[in-house]
């Protein structure tokens, strides 16, 4: 019978060995199992394959590691006292292990469908249920794992639910807050108040596109390419501007003035027909020019007209400016700027 004790004496170097036999051999098998399952999947069009190697390799090539230092700590003459304590690590990292693993191919595999699905209904709801769905399952996921782990030291889970439950009333009170954001992000989501891909305004700095509601806050990605991560609890209380409801259609408002002596209905032929060009304009309602004062200096005006969608709102506002500029300017028609005349008085 093979025996490293007949060709290794020393316990030191005999464990090491071990360590290193059983670490390379199953890394090697758990490699081979890899490559045949991305053989057996290349020809599918999902990348879930791809997605399952990259979150389970860490979590396996450790749980390997843990195996190996656990074998190879049998070759050394601990206490009975001691090899339980260790043998009490080794299983609390391997169900701690098992855990990450086994939750990679829920969270890969179970979301994912999910997300797909959602996306093929009409309805946004499902979208941030979703969202929320898999902060809940990763928390519930890291509770009982903690708590199969205190059952692995000899803690009776029983009482311990029970000193939870009645210790819940302290801990709510403690964690006000983030029960605050929790529910605040089920009512965001059940309100449909805000949903992924709106733009909203909470303020004057705290403006743009919604990437995700979790658990706990909403991430809001600004036009400076930015991310706000907001308390759920702070949308929930909040006043907020959702430019993408009810309709993703959004009006645009242009203020423009021109001089003096100017023909008011020449230029709202002109400007009107500037305006049918723009890229994205909503057939309904019609653009229209309002000729609303006369100012210090200008005759002051305002066009309105609509674009499709809110995502359009910037670059027609450029698009805009830049053709009633030229348009007035090839007409002959001034756009002043503010100026004061100054008379003097010779005595």
């Amino acid at each position: 019978m093979f025996s490293l004790e007949n060709y290794i004496t020393n316990q030191y170097f005999r464990a090491l060995a071990l360590l290193l036999i059983i670490f390379v051999v199953l890394r090697i098998s758990i490699f081979i199992i890899e490559k045949v399952f991305v053989r057996l999947t290349e020809k599918t069009k999902t990348d879930l394959d791809d997605k399952l190697i990259a979150r389970t390799s860490k979590p396996i090539t450790f749980l390997i590691l843990i195996i190996g230092l656990y074998f190879a700590s049998l070759e050394f003459s601990f206490t009975k006292e001691f090899l339980g304590i260790i043998s009490k690590i080794f299983w609390s990292f391997v169900v701690l292990n098992i855990a990450i693993i086994t939750y990679a191919f829920v969270d890969v595999i179970l979301i994912n469908a999910l997300k797909k699905i959602a996306r093929k209904t009409k309805s946004d709801l499902d979208d941030g249920l979703i969202n929320l769905s898999q902060g809940v399952l990763k928390a519930a996921w890291i509770i009982f794992s903690l708590l199969y782990v205190l059952g692995v030291w000899g803690v009776k889970i029983g009482p311990f639910l029970a000193g939870i439950g009645i210790g819940g009333v302290a801990i709510a009170f403690a964690m006000q807050e983030s029960l605050s954001n929790i529910f605040g992000g089920i009512s965001i989501i059940l309100d449909k108040t805000v949903k992924v891909g709106d733009i909203i305004y909470l303020d004057l700095d705290t403006r743009g596109e919604i990437l995700n509601i979790g658990l706990r806050s909403t991430k809001i990605k600004t036009y400076d390419n930015e991310v706000i991560i907001i308390p759920n609890s702070i949308i929930a209380n909040s006043k907020v501007q959702n430019i993408a409801q009810p309709e993703p259609k959004s009006r645009v408002v242009i203020p423009f003035g021109v001089a003096y002596g100017s023909d008011i209905e020449k230029v709202k032929k002109i400007v009107i027909t500037e305006i049918k060009k723009i890229k994205n304009l909503s057939d309904e309602p019609k653009p229209i020019v309002r000729f609303l004062e006369m100012g210090d200096s200008s005759l002051n005006l305002k066009v309105y007209f609509y674009v499709d969608s809110f995502k359009y709102r910037i670059s027609a506002i450029d698009e805009a400016n830049t053709k009633i500029y030229n348009a007035l300017n090839k007409a002959k028609i001034e756009i002043p700027f503010p100026q004061i005349d100054v008379h003097l008085k010779k005595k």
